[in-house]
């Protein structure tokens, strides 16, 4: 981890879809996020017999925040956190030995050239005293994080891990053209109660698990999507840069909110999530709008694992919005918007705006890449940029069709 940085402190969240398909512990429907938690309607996993109409085949998990969290109280959000230094721990080179010899642990190369590559992951974490990559790290943390707060654990047992290691061998991927999904883990629900209860009180105790029970994180299996920065002002004192992957899963897993720092769990589609927003049934942060908005292109699993595994070795951009209030609406520029500072510098002031950054977004050649938020149900996105590194624009209203050959 960076302790150098000034004004953020480094974080990993995980956008988890899964399969309409249910394993065994759970019911036959999705959730509709209108229902109350505790409700008849619910099941143990957060899960409902009520369902959507929706083209989409998978559902996203999303956890509601307890209203006493310091950093959006109340808020849905993909489960995640901030990273801890036994993320960065050497103790990991023996939880990964057989993967000594590949770079990152056998993940793939990502080709974005390392000027233009996020801090969070081009920081040389060697001269920080960490012989862990960043890449490697962080997406220990958001496994790490999402299985605190919902108790699901993406794991890799000793047989996969020999499957993993023949894939290596024969220059092949080793998240690539083999099965298309992922599987949650196999273990025991009291074993994995007694270790989640053990690592909640103490981060470290993820690698005291992974070494008792035999498994490796499945940092495979998670895909770089984007890199967020917590804006100045907005959401209080605490401010984060973060690392969000994806993960595409076979079945929707057991999950259970660990009734602290999270509140309520739920599966839901993607087009489902943003309507019941905008029905103002609950409240998600910009980012997620935005994330969210994107997925809307990919209705079905398949794709969304095939484009997120393709498009992730391109690497990802920086996303600081940089905010101004203007006629009591919240404008957020983003990286490309011609309105948007040519210097981030992470100086006190970066993350806010002038008015004056504001004039003339009408005019035909303004490249437009922002978020304007009327009130904290009413969000606009003004977009005519073309997405760097092969990524989706995001849209508001769920498209019935995805090419995937197509970058939009």
């Amino acid at each position: 981890m960076n302790t150098t940085l000034k004004h953020w402190k480094e974080a990993a969240t995980l956008i988890l879809a899964a399969s309409h398909k249910l394993g065994a512990d759970s019911l036959s429907a999705r959730t509709p996020l209108t229902a109350a938690p505790g409700s008849p309607l619910y099941g143990s996993n957060g899960r409902s017999h009520m369902t959507r109409k929706s083209c989409f085949d998978y559902d996203v998990l999303l956890l509601k925040r307890s209203s006493t969290s310091a950093f959006m109280p109340n808020a849905y959000v993909f489960p995640g956190g901030m990273v801890h230094s036994s993320d960065f721990s050497s103790e990991w080179l023996d939880i990964f030995k057989s993967f000594s010899n590949s770079p990152n642990f056998g993940l793939r190369s990502v080709t974005q050239p390392v000027e233009t590559r996020p801090p969070l992951f081009a920081t040389d974490r060697l001269k920080l005293g960490s012989p862990i990559p960043g890449e490697v790290a962080f997406r220990i943390c958001a496994l790490r994080e999402t299985f605190e707060e919902s108790g699901v654990l993406l794991c890799v047992s000793k047989v996969e891990e020999k499957r993993l290691l023949q894939s290596l061998d024969g220059r092949c991927t080793t998240d690539g053209e083999g099965p298309l999904h992922y599987k949650a883990n196999d273990l025991c629900s009291r074993e994995l109660n007694r270790w989640r209860d053990l690592v909640n009180l103490n981060p470290s105790n993820f690698i005291k698990m992974c070494r008792e029970l035999e498994v490796l994180p499945n940092i495979w299996a998670l895909h770089e999507w984007s890199n967020w920065l917590t804006p100045a002002g907005r959401y209080g004192v605490k401010r984060f840069d973060t690392a969000f992957f994806i993960c595409c899963l076979q079945e929707i897993p057991h999950a259970l909110q660990d009734e602290k720092e999270i509140v309520c769990l739920e599966w839901s589609t993607p087009s489902d999530v943003l309507q019941s927003y905008r029905a103002q049934e609950l409240w998600i942060a910009p980012p997620q709008v935005y994330e969210l908005s994107r997925m809307c292109h990919v209705p079905r699993l398949d794709d969304l694992h095939s484009f997120s595994r393709q498009r992730a070795t391109e690497g990802c951009e920086q996303l600081l919005p940089v905010v101004s209030l203007k006629d009591e609406h919240y404008t957020a520029l983003l990286p490309g918007d011609g309105c948007y500072p040519l210097t981030t510098s992470g100086e006190a002031g970066v993350g806010t705006s002038t008015d004056s950054q504001l004039e003339n977004p009408q005019e035909e050649d303004s490249a437009l890449h922002r978020i304007v938020t009327v009130d904290p149900y009413t969000i606009t996105l003004q977009i005519t940029i073309t997405p760097k590194y092969n990524h989706l624009l995001p849209v508001l209203a769920p498209t019935s069709q995805y090419d995937s050959k197509s970058r939009l």
